[in-house]
């Protein structure tokens, strides 16, 4: 018989700059559904991608002095980067800026145009470019977008428009008939009363962008979002008559950010339905992962980047803290000290001292051969029972409750740790048989901890298999039984605890070059210039306290050294979005030359690693710059660009601030 199907995906992600926390989290939670239903013998198809069309896609490149497609071609690259990292097993990572999809999307583009489902109109309305989305006023809070907290544009051109409100009834017939479509379901009553207060008409095409996929009966138009990126998770299968499309759709599930759980679940099925495709089966939306209380935010500079977090600590550490900690579908937050305490609670205390201690006594006394039991007493009939939660933890799985199956094998690893306690086996090794008996219940329960962790920790499920002699097996092999035979490897550490990693504190700082393009004279403030400033990929708006030491003409085009991930503030009415680094000694303030650099390059110190965590003030005001022979120090050592050090004409001891 062929194997029941399981098609995941998770949304598709714009390449405007490196990976964050949020993308990290979406991915692991649908790596962790899609290998626990391969664990479960189902033939699964896992697909992630990019969405890197837009006029969000080609600000970003041009501000970065590229064309569009070598824009997102390098940015590509972390996003596949972090796929390796985290250790996913996606089985295709689908680009909209391929051909495989182009194609399509034109397509089925020109099939809704036929049927009348898309028509000509004029679009004049509000549009959030972080978002990729038109607003109406009523959607706004104090004229900005909700999400990005930013001003709307006022746009008006000619359009192409998609008939979402002919599809409001059978849409709202269809969420009603499937309980299990939108996901967590205390979203689905936010779903429904979206529509059922009346669904508009939606443009699908845009003249004033054109980084996008041109209408192929009209190319003087690029089709918009809904109808190039949505269509992803079935342009990789090759709709229509692919035969991934036909084996896997309709989708099982998309796994997604709740600030795009309306895209998916109002205007992707809708489309799906004017194409004759029935919708996915489930739409399950997840919550934001904060940093220490904090939304992330590259506006704000609030950020962490998980590339990094994998470097120190592992992918194992990081795809376990999220998936115990974040419940699913609710926002969650993450320090780097609640990781540790938890992984090292959980991972090495938990399984890894565990097996240490199994592993040591079967090496001791059976010189690593898995014993033979005879009689079980009351005690190890009592880990038996627990021991059988496979079909417990598939049900949590099943309904999306990774969490919560987390929690459950943890409670068995914490039982198994209890019955080695209280069997005390290191006070029987006269007694053969109730010795064999003990570890082997232990061997095999481990064996079953083995395949139950697995989807979740898979490079640590991997070492306990290994560790325990025991081949891959599938979910219906995590039954106790009394005749796993084998001999275990020496014994090792599978799991070492995690130490705080201690860093220098200007690892904090985010130093740029920067270019300033102008010189304004603050409106409130007579010591305070405004600069707008080139920072390679963004431009940005500083204000700085030099006035009284330079003139406009002085700082225009001048190459410069900012902090880039201060925390923006108001000064006297003006927004500063981080801060000019400037030298001063007996009265005389000099900004620090970097001419030597290019507008965006990041400034360092040989040996220290930049972060890109968001700082305050106060915490700049830990670290100590200073001059040194004409050059910006810190501890002794130059601050640097590629082509030369960032020097400054001051003497000896200068500070800089």
């Amino acid at each position: 018989m062929p194997k029941e199907t399981f098609y995941i995906t998770t949304a598709i992600d714009y390449p405007n700059g490196k990976p964050h926390l949020g993308h990290a989290y979406e991915k692991i939670v649908a790596d962790t559904l899609a290998r626990w239903h391969r664990l479960s013998g189902e033939d699964v198809f896992f697909l992630t991608g990019t969405d890197e069309h837009g006029q969000k896609t080609e600000r970003a490149a041009k501000a970065a002095g590229k064309k569009p497609q070598e824009f997102v071609d390098g940015n590509v690259a972390f996003f596949k980067e972090l796929t390796k990292a985290l250790n996913l097993s996606n089985d295709d990572f689908i680009r909209t800026t391929e051909t495989r999809h182009t194609k399509i999307v034109q397509e089925l583009f020109e099939r809704l145009l036929a049927t009348g489902d898309i028509y000509k109109g004029t679009y004049e309305g509000l549009y959030c470019t972080g978002c990729e989305a038109f607003y109406t006023e009523k959607d706004l809070v104090e004229g900005k977008c909700t999400i990005h907290k930013r001003d709307v544009e006022k746009v008006q051109e000619e359009s192409y428009f998609f008939r979402l409100s002919k599809y409001q009834d059978r849409l709202i017939n269809h969420i009603e008939e499937n309980p299990d479509f939108i996901l967590p379901k205390f979203r689905r009553e936010e779903i429904l009363n979206h529509i059922k207060e009346g669904l508009r008409d939606i443009s699908v095409s845009r003249t004033s962008v054109t980084w996008g996929v041109p209408v192929k009966s009209d190319p003087k138009h690029v089709i918009y979002v809904w109808v190039d990126a949505l269509p992803n998770y079935i342009t990789a299968l090759g709709y229509p008559s692919g035969a991934k499309f036909k084996k896997y759709w309709p989708a099982d599930v998309h796994i997604v950010g709740k600030d795009i759980n309306r895209f998916h679940t109002v205007i992707w099925p809708a489309i799906l339905i004017a194409l004759g495709v029935k919708p996915p089966r489930s739409v399950h939306s997840h919550g934001f992962i904060n940093v220490g209380g904090e939304k992330l935010s590259k506006t704000t500079g609030v950020r962490v980047d998980p590339l990094e977090l994998v470097e120190k600590y592992g992918a194992d550490a990081l795809r376990y803290y999220f998936l115990r900690e974040v419940p699913a579908g609710e926002d969650g937050d993450f320090t780097e000290k609640a990781l540790i305490e938890r992984v090292n609670g959980d991972l090495a205390d938990g399984v890894g001292n565990l097996l240490n201690r199994v592993s040591t006594l079967v090496h001791k006394n059976f010189d690593g051969t898995i014993p033979k039991p005879t009689a079980f007493q009351a005690v190890d009939n009592d880990l038996v029972a627990q021991a059988n939660i496979a079909k417990d933890v598939d049900a949590l799985m099943r309904k999306y409750e990774w969490n919560k199956a987390v929690e459950k094998i943890w409670d068995f690893v914490r039982y198994c740790n209890k019955y080695l306690s209280f069997t005390e086996p290191w006070k029987h090794q006269d007694e053969k048989e109730r010795l064999a008996t003990v570890l082997y219940s232990l061997v095999e329960s481990l064996r079953i901890i083995s395949i139950l962790i697995s989807p979740f920790v898979p490079a640590l499920a991997e070492k306990v298999r290994t560790q325990l002699g025991q081949k891959e097996e599938l979910l219906e092999d995590a039954a106790f039984r009394k005749t796993t035979k084998g001999k275990l490897t020496a014994t090792k550490p599978v799991f070492l605890k995690l130490e705080m990693v201690q860093e220098d504190p200007f690892s904090m700082l985010n130093l740029r070059v920067a270019e300033i393009k102008d010189v304004q004279p603050h409106p409130n403030a007579d010591k305070l210039y405004v600069l707008q400033i080139h920072l390679g990929k963004e431009h940005r708006q500083l204000v700085a306290g030099i006035k009284p030491w330079y003139k406009p003409d002085e700082l225009k085009g001048k190459r410069v050294v900012v902090v880039s991930n201060l925390k923006p503030a108001q000064l006297r009415g003006v927004e500063s979005q981080g801060m000019l680094l400037a030298a001063e000694k007996q009265g005389v303030v000099k900004v620090l030359d970097a001419s030597k650099g290019e507008p965006g390059e990041q400034v360092v110190v040989e040996g220290i690693a930049p972060k890109q965590a968001q700082i305050t003030i106060d915490d700049f005001a830990k670290i100590t710059l200073t001059t040194k022979d004409g050059k910006a120090v810190y501890d002794g050592k130059p601050l640097k660009v590629k082509s030369g050090e960032i020097v400054v004409d001051l003497p000896d001891g200068a500070k800089i601030r």
